[in-house]
């Protein structure tokens, strides 16, 4: 196993996760709602009156502010290593397990533990020891 060095960054790590917290926390807060992305966009296709506005806002403000980043330093390009077959299995696949879970890895693991949810620990639980599992397979007995 190597470890890249350069991309070993604690203290940035740190703060991104303070924020994401910090955010959450408020989030809840102010607004009595979890921050659990696949339940915000998948309040869109199910609309309630007087529901959408926050919900849009709040999916707006994630794709705005890697480009608000981006405008005071260089982002870093992703160096993805498969193909788009790939990349849309994976995608399906999340999101029928943020169904069958009733909820992702923001709401679970982020808000849900955070609130010391039981539930949110076994699905927490779940989808690491299946991303770890994945990743073993895929990297150390298939090649990939």
């Amino acid at each position: 196993m190597n470890i890249d060095w350069n991309a070993f960054t604690p203290v940035a790590s740190l703060v991104g996760g303070v924020l994401i917290g910090g955010a959450a926390a408020l989030f809840v807060l102010l607004n009595g709602r979890i921050a659990g992305i696949s339940g915000v966009l998948g309040g869109l296709f199910r609309p309630v009156r007087g529901d959408i506005g926050w919900r849009l806002a709040f999916l707006l403000g994630l794709l705005g502010a890697p480009l608000v980043y981006g405008l005071f330093t260089a982002v870093p390009l992703p160096r993805i290593d498969v193909g788009w077959g790939a990349l849309v299995l994976a995608g399906l696949l999340v999101g029928v397990g943020t169904r069958y879970g009733a909820g992702c890895t923001s709401g679970h693991g982020v808000c849900g533990l955070s609130r010391l949810s039981p539930r949110s620990l076994v699905a927490t639980l779940a989808f690491m020891g299946a991303g770890f599992a994945t990743v073993f397979v895929l990297r150390h007995l298939l090649g990939f």
